[in-house]
């Protein structure tokens, strides 16, 4: 098959999330399963052309495309995703794309990704290369099936292509007044309720998505059936109810040529399952890094997120006194809501041999943690699919989590499991969204850390798991199998 592939971040181009590393991971697997496959993005001026030798595409000339009512000039710049065959093409108009930010909150947030949608339909068209699929991710590509078979129906270069659309996280949904519609020029008929791109009054990019494309699908198969409740769904719920037949949960994948403990570059000592020497001197290099004294038999917890409540910061916060309580130590890497950096930054301060913060983010340190804790931390509101729980079960960390969306679907609570004789039990996850849920499952994960035999079963059961993008492809071909079919 013939994929194109369409995000508003590609890694390692441009990331704020976890978009990002699948746009940037699953075309190359696509491709090594032997489909041809192409990846289209904005071309933001953060980008270095040099490093990642990306140069004009001097066959293409410059060309217009016309955004509320004015044509916007052009250019298509190109490379290849890194140690592949897999070509990146940037669509390029400096005065939207070269901003401080990816995303923006600037009046013209609806224009700059009409811009980015209009401009990669047109590249096909001079690129003359038809793609069987055109696989959307998020708000910022969600009109490209209303586009194609609408505005540019008449050109029947267009025909019998299927779409796929990826949620990533439900709550950005591409909202904007009713004068988005003459900027992207879209015919009325679709907005006047219950149109499929009217939600609430706006204009709705990821409800057209929804509506138009052939099949849809999220990052987990947990967070696909919450994406059905009013809980969880942010106003979408009963369009997706609607294509409840055409919606799918895969879970991401991770890259373990870059995650994974046996040849990771960033770590400073590699170890695996049969040899875990080395996982011990990466807690003490950690330790000694945060200015934390190094004991072998103190459980030594870690945290790597954004600062925000949804991440289960507000959980947290409350039993930081209880925490420190315990024999155990704590190292967070991260940013977000100011009140909860000054919570870590006080605590370290009040507790320097057992607190260690670092605010911002660094992505060697992000690696050491995986490598250098004895436990992983993630106990979200909600979670789409979620990474670091993924890459902790490799680095035999274990995770503390909230079963929700990804992480239910991944961790696999060690008592809950054991009590079935299922013995197959990866780490510590709890139900109610609260800290004497979340304190009782750090206590349980702490007490197990000091009986040897359980703890290895435990790490060596999310060491073999198999989380590897190319499983996660499989899925996504038959996924446009399935498209295809319903042309």
């Amino acid at each position: 098959m013939k994929i194109a592939f369409v995000s508003s971040e590609v890694f390692p181009y441009a990331k704020t999330g976890g978009l990002a590393d699948v746009a940037g991971s699953l075309p190359i697997e696509l491709a090594k399963l032997g489909h041809e496959v192409k990846v289209f993005m904005p071309n933001y001026n953060s980008i270095d052309h040099n490093k990642y030798f990306i140069n004009r595409r001097e066959d293409i000339p410059e060309f217009p495309v016309r955004v509320g009512g004015w044509d916007r000039n052009v250019k298509l710049y190109n490379g290849f995703l890194p140690n592949s065959n897999v070509e990146i093409i940037f669509i390029d108009h400096p005065y939207y794309f070269h901003r401080n930010k990816i995303y923006t909150n600037n009046w013209d947030e609806d224009e700059r990704f009409i811009l980015f949608q209009k401009g990669m339909i047109e590249s096909l068209q001079r690129l003359q290369w038809k793609p069987d699929i055109i696989h959307c991710n998020d708000w910022q590509t969600g009109l490209i099936p209303l586009l194609i078979k609408d505005n540019y129906k008449w050109d029947r270069f267009f025909d019998n292509i299927a779409f796929v659309y990826t949620i990533h996280n439900i709550a950005y949904q591409g909202r904007f007044g009713k004068d988005t519609l003459l900027r992207a020029e879209i015919d009325e008929k679709f907005f006047n309720p219950p149109g499929i791109i009217e939600h609430d009054g706006d204009v709705n990019f990821m409800k057209a998505a929804i509506m138009m494309s052939e099949v849809v699908n999220t990052v987990s198969n947990t967070y696909a059936k919450e994406l059905l409740t009013s809980e969880y769904g942010a106003g979408m719920e009963n369009y997706l109810k609607y294509r409840e037949q055409d919606f799918y949960g895969i879970i991401n994948g991770i890259d373990y040529d870059i995650w994974n403990p046996e040849k990771d570059k960033l770590i400073p000592y590699h170890y695996s399952i049969d040899n875990f020497e080395g996982k011990k001197k990466n807690k003490q290099f950690l330790a000694e890094k945060f200015g934390l004294s190094y004991h072998e038999d103190i459980p030594l917890i870690g945290i790597i997120s954004r600062m925000v409540s949804q991440k289960g910061f507000d959980i947290i916060a409350p039993i930081m006194n209880d925490l420190m309580k315990m024999n155990i130590q704590l190292v967070v890497l991260g940013s977000g809501e100011s009140h909860y950096q000054s919570l870590f930054n006080q605590f370290a301060y009040y507790y320097p041999n057992k607190v260690g913060a670092y605010i911002g983010f660094n992505n060697e340190l992000s690696h050491l943690i995986e490598a250098g804790s004895d436990i992983f931390l993630m106990p979200s509101h909600y979670e789409p699919c979620g990474l670091n729980q993924i890459y902790s079960l490799k680095y035999g960390t274990v995770p503390v989590v909230r079963k929700t969306g990804g992480l239910a679907d991944t961790v696999q609570d060690w008592n809950e499991y054991n009590s079935y004789g299922m013995n197959i039990g990866n780490g510590f996850s709890f139900y109610d969204y609260s800290s004497s849920a979340l304190l009782q499952s750090i206590k349980r994960a702490v007490n197990d850390f000091h009986n040897k035999p359980v703890w290895e079963k435990i790490i060596r059961n999310g060491m073999v798991k198999d989380y590897s993008w190319k499983h996660s492809a499989e899925e996504y071909v038959d996924l446009y199998k399935k498209a295809v079919q319903k042309i």
